[in-house]
């Protein structure tokens, strides 16, 4: 472990984001005795664990209201329609998966009784198979009781494509059978490494089925619950001012004991990352802002405002620019960036290769991100035995002009690169914050020097991570060249990897719902990718997903840029655990102020 390393771990452990025990941990992994370790983390201004037993509450209710700040706000409130991170937190707040992922990356149950595994046989040894019990006694918000039967039909809604479900990818290949009121069987078509998809995290909320069954399939976006959702979570819904606001109250009947401990929700949408920011941690208006996709020096200055603190959730998040591989700028059958097109300029891999050497990854950790992001070569970064060792990366304006000297791209009287009447100009878009537009100015700085013509482009996130289909500066229509954000996988990534696989890709036939943004279709990563899908010994399994990734990054299919870590501002009393693997209100039932 080098300096760096270590300082980033103090880093962390100041920030929150790694606890004292899991860094003494990390210590003894490298032969760093536990008091050589303490006094490490003492030097460095951390305090000693406190010993007097922490406030936890004892009855349900009484805590008030929980003002919390998505700056992009939710713009639907159906999970399985909800393309970004916004709608599927706001969804969050009525709805529950079977199971959710905490901050280290193991199952915990929430609508299930307990985690399926051997030993009581829920989870079949030829991983054909995955048994789920049921919590009894749970109900939905309008009284009605929740049951396998609500189950059944979730799988049965998601997998219809003609309902156009975004988590369509995590039923279609599956069967869901009852086997009494509070059970059900999963069953998989062959041996399933990782079964914990379908019903669990972010895709995996269950919706009522006495609600929708009138609403599945080309009726789908037409149920009035899309909108005024009911479902079994913390808070019953309120209101909903789409982009603006959501507001719940609290669940009389909520099926943990003495939760939740706030008596009603707001989700405020709109302004931006700093505003956010500021209103946790200096002004104090709010207890809670999400995504603070802010420059680490602001975010520094922010935090002496005394009246909260910065939390730092570490998980798969990763900030890349994505290539189109299509044609976005020729309409076919009535859709741009079709799969019947290619890219004119960017099916050409050196054009690719030279643009991957054109993107400053070490100014943008160091002048944006700081504690928030690590440059990085790939697309696959945690959990650590899934990344790749052989990848790397660089910045070399010089070598990119010699790439494209070679591949024949030379330069115009305007001093931009062109062969066979194409000129090497580029749209570049994503949504508008501070970091990502510094970003897209330093990646068009370098481009200028090598002989590309980048043309910049920023939309309102509310816009472009909008799940509206009739929209075209949506990220999953991709109506341009190049394309930068942020997402984020399980920590599992072979799910997160479908986004390269050639049936995932958006359009215009699922409603742009396809995980494949960028539409590349390779036969190699899809034949690697589905043996992975049936390979039980986790070595080799690994081994093959890390082969999945490095075909990306050679292919120059994306770009990436930095590692994100999850941020957030919270108020100082407030208690709330944070997963960089799932929703940011996955555990909202169990947040509390503390006295």
């Amino acid at each position: 472990m080098d300096e760096r390393d270590l300082r980033g771990l103090l880093g962390q452990v100041k920030a929150g984001a790694l606890s004292r025990r899991a860094f003494v941990r990390r210590m003894a992994a490298v032969g760093l005795a536990a008091p050589f370790a303490n006094q490490l983390l003492a030097l460095s201004g951390v305090a000693m664990a406190q010993t007097q037993p922490v406030y936890k509450p004892t009855k349900r209710g009484g805590g008030g209201l929980l003002k919390v700040l998505w700056w992009q706000g939710p713009t639907l409130l159906n999970p399985h329609f909800a393309v970004g991170t916004k709608d599927q937190d706001g969804s969050r707040l009525f709805y529950e998966p079977l199971a959710g992922w905490d901050a280290e990356g193991n199952l915990r149950p929430i609508l299930a009784e307990s985690v399926p595994g051997r030993e009581d046989g829920t989870l079949a040894a030829d991983g054909k198979s995955v048994t789920w019990r049921l919590k009894k006694g749970v109900k939905w918000h309008d009284g009605q009781p929740f049951s396998a039967d609500d189950v059944v039909f979730t799988w049965q809604y998601a997998r219809d494509p003609e309902t156009g479900a975004v988590s369509s990818g995590s039923y279609k290949d599956i069967t869901v059978e009852k086997v009494d009121q509070h059970t059900v069987t999963v069953k998989f078509q062959q041996p399933t490494p990782f079964w914990a998809d379908a019903f669990v995290g972010w895709f995996g909320m269950i919706i009522p089925r006495h609600l929708f069954a009138d609403y599945v399939g080309s009726k789908s976006r037409e149920a009035p619950t899309n909108l005024k959702p009911v479902g079994t979570g913390p808070y019953m819904f309120k209101d909903f001012k789409p982009g603006d606001l959501v507001s719940g109250v609290i669940n009389p009947n909520y099926h943990v004991e003495n939760r939740p401990h706030f008596d009603a929700i707001e989700m405020k949408g709109g302004g931006d990352a700093v505003s956010a920011a500021r209103a946790v941690l200096q002004s104090g208006e709010f207890d809670f802002a999400w995504n603070l996709q802010v420059e680490d020096e602001i975010l520094t200055k922010l935090e002496k405002g005394g009246k909260g603190r910065l939390i730092y959730s570490k998980g798969g998040g990763i900030e890349h620019i994505q290539l189109n591989n299509t044609d976005p700028w020729t309409e076919v059958d009535g859709e741009r960036s079709s799969l019947k097109t290619k890219h004119p300029i960017l099916s050409d891999v050196e054009v690719r290769r030279a643009l991957a050497l054109l993107v400053d990854k070490d100014s943008v950790e160091k002048h944006i991100y700081g504690r928030g992001g690590v440059a990085t070569p790939n697309y696959i970064n945690n959990p650590e035995r899934f990344r790749s060792k052989s990848t790397k990366y660089e910045f070399n304006v010089d070598k990119a002009i010699d790439i494209l000297e070679k591949a024949g791209w030379k330069k115009g009287a305007d001093g931009i690169r062109e062969k066979g009447g194409k000129r090497l100009k580029f749209a570049y878009q994503t949504s508008i914050n501070q970091p990502r537009q510094k970003n897209q100015a330093i990646v068009k700085q370098a481009c200028q020097k090598a002989g590309i013509d980048i043309e910049l482009k920023a939309v309102t996130a509310s816009v472009f991570f909008s799940s509206d289909v009739a929209n075209p500066d949506t990220y999953t229509k991709f109506y341009c060249d190049l394309q930068m954000y942020n997402n984020g996988s399980q920590p599992d990534p072979e799910i997160f990897l479908r986004q390269f696989c050639s049936w995932e890709a958006a359009t215009k036939d699922n409603k742009w719902q396809g995980r494949n943004i960028t539409r590349w279709q390779n036969k190699e990563y899809d034949d690697i990718h589905k043996t992975a899908q049936v390979e039980l010994d986790p070595i080799k399994r690994a081994a093959m997903l890390i082969k999945c990734n490095e075909l990306v990054i050679n292919n120059v299919v994306v770009i990436p840029v930095v590692a994100r870590l999850g941020v957030a501002a919270a108020n100082s009393k407030l208690v709330c655990e944070l997963s960089g693997w799932d929703n940011n209100t996955w555990d909202l039932p169990n947040w509390y102020r503390e006295a």
